[in-house]
């Protein structure tokens, strides 16, 4: 969730029947805590209005970076590999890694957003020379064959869904539908393997990154419909598969079939070609920090050069490059920062405020609500015939399952069981879903958290002893009809006098991993004129 499973090829078919061994905890759980936190917002608000204090403090650097998400931490790297190791990079939130980032308890690690990553394509060298350099990659073979860390690829069981009343083993519904049903699956199953196949000029029509795709007629077509429509207008009608398709949409862009771009909603399940053997063709990496793990290795380049709480409030050229006016909360007073370029990392909810030419161009970028829960379970028992998944989906529900964050852990498990619940919130009106995540209070949300477990697991209250609830006002970008074949893309992305720079997964459309990543090396790439990871 925030990146998906795309476990779409793997059919094995097994029902285990779900006992909810009533009377095995019939005490209450000790006091619950509760705890409700989130991104920056209100300091983040403060843009509005820009009352800082007037700057009392210049500092100079040849290149700043503003945005210390995975975006503004590859471009750390980007740099320190071409040998540009003057640069400071400026993060809002106390910690970077943007909504890669974790938090602990005394049980476990636990990630606020984004919690794994799939196996990169054969073609995607830069991604693959840096997971070998942070021992994820033990080797690569003379015919290209990746070898990984075993320890760093999911656990079995990797996958379940609770559906009638029942898990199944995968999260593709399998148990107790129709005959037509299964067919309609099969159908679109093989649908998308045409189009993870499909090349333009050897080119793939549904890539990563998606700098690559050449936007023919054909694909503009996909791109200005709605997944739904799109489905509809190709008889898919089964309401498992369309729910199916409904969750993996709402897990990668926050936004569902009816609102999420047809275009989008394939990518997700034609994007990713990686071919090395049945074995793998579902496996991802994962921690149980997330991707936290991949923000630490990044965050080596920049260890020293990174200033957290920084708000920069203000960036406009000058004669000899680049004035940036930063706000510190800790210290509660402003800097001046002078470079030679600024890199922005910012997604446009924020650069808005801060540039002209974004404030319109804003306009076209729709962001996805999310919340996320890390809840502590003590003596928690699933049930007797199978153990808890690494990923647990639960059909029908309102948000999209949890993980369970010790799952990777290889001694044998004592203490407490640690699970992540997510949930997007897929609204027509984007704002107002916003305003009610942060107005409603913890036990609203505690409630609305519970029930929607409930649903496979009816006695879990019993077993809850601690709930940390996350907030993103903006969890991720949300591709539209029209959105990722648009002009607003590639218009927010310009360079302003060759001095201002932009890169963000905003400006992919797609908010996954990879595209952070890429964005990052292509915008100093493009500054520079040379390839980073040759």
């Amino acid at each position: 969730m925030f990146n998906s499973r795309r476990q779409f090829l793997k059919l094995s078919a097994a029902a285990l029947a779900f006992s909810a061994l009533a009377g095995a905890c019939s005490s209450k759980a000790k006091q619950l805590i509760l705890q409700l936190s989130g991104a920056k917002h209100v300091l983040g608000h403060r843009l509005w209005a820009k009352n800082f204090p007037k700057p009392s403090q210049d500092l100079k650097t040849e290149i700043l970076i503003v945005g210390g998400g995975i975006t503004g931490l590859t471009a750390a790297r980007a740099l320190t590999k071409i040998g540009k190791t003057d640069f400071l990079l400026c993060e809002l939130e106390n910690q970077v890694g943007g909504n890669s980032r974790n938090g602990e308890n005394k049980h476990s690690k636990f990630p606020l957003g984004a919690h794994y990553l799939p196996l990169p394509n054969k073609d995607d060298k830069p991604l693959i020379a840096f997971l070998q350099e942070a021992g994820i990659v033990r080797d690569i073979q003379a015919d290209g064959t990746l070898i990984f860390d075993e320890t760093q690829l999911v656990f079995d069981p990797e996958e379940r869904l609770f559906i009638k009343n029942n898990w199944q083993d995968g999260i593709i519904p399998k148990y107790g539908i129709s005959p037509d049903d299964q067919r309609q699956i099969d159908r679109f199953l093989q649908e998308m393997e045409s189009f993870r196949r499909q090349k333009n000029d050897d080119t793939y029509s549904f890539a990563i990154p998606i700098t690559k795709v050449k936007w023919t007629p054909e694909l503009r077509a996909i791109d200005q419909q709605t997944m739904k429509q799109w489905c509809l207008a190709n008889e898919f009608t089964s309401d498992p598969l369309l729910e199916y398709i409904d969750y993996c949409c709402r897990d990668d862009f926050g936004l569902g079939i009816d609102f999420v771009s047809a275009y989008a909603g394939i990518h997700y399940f034609a994007a990713r070609k990686f071919d090395q053997g049945n074995e793998q063709a579902d496996t991802v990496l994962t921690w149980p920090e997330g991707n936290a793990r991949l923000k630490n290795h990044l965050l080596k380049y920049a260890a020293n050069k990174t200033l957290t709480s920084q708000l920069v409030y203000d960036i406009k050229t000058t004669e000899i490059g680049v004035e940036a006016l930063v706000f510190d909360e800790k210290a509660n007073q402003s800097k001046r920062i002078l470079a030679q370029k600024v890199l922005v990392c910012t997604p446009q909810y924020v650069n808005k405020y801060l540039f002209e030419k974004q404030r319109q161009l804003s306009t076209h970028f729709n962001y996805a609500p999310w919340l996320v829960a890390a809840i502590t379970l003590r003596d928690f028992s699933d049930n007797f015939e199978n153990a808890l998944s690494w990923d647990n989906v639960i059909h029908g529900g309102v948000g999209l399952g949890y993980i369970n964050n010790r799952h990777q852990e290889l001694q044998q498990q004592t203490g407490k069981d640690v699970i992540s619940y997510y949930r997007a919130f897929s609204k027509a009106d984007l704002a107002k879903a916003r305003k009610s995540l942060y107005q409603k209070s913890a036990d609203f949300w505690k409630s609305e958290i519970i029930n929607d477990l409930k649903i496979a697991h009816p006695n879990i209250e019993s077993f809850i002893e601690e709930i940390e609830i996350y907030r993103w006002g903006h969890g991720m970008i949300s591709p539209t009809p029209g959105f990722l074949s648009g002009n607003a893309l590639r218009e927010a992305a310009k360079p302003i006098d060759n001095k201002i720079f932009f890169a963000h997964t905003d400006l992919s459309g797609i908010s996954i991993f990879e595209e952070a990543f890429h964005q990052g090396i292509h915008v100093v790439e493009n500054i520079y004129g040379t390839s980073v990871d040759s």
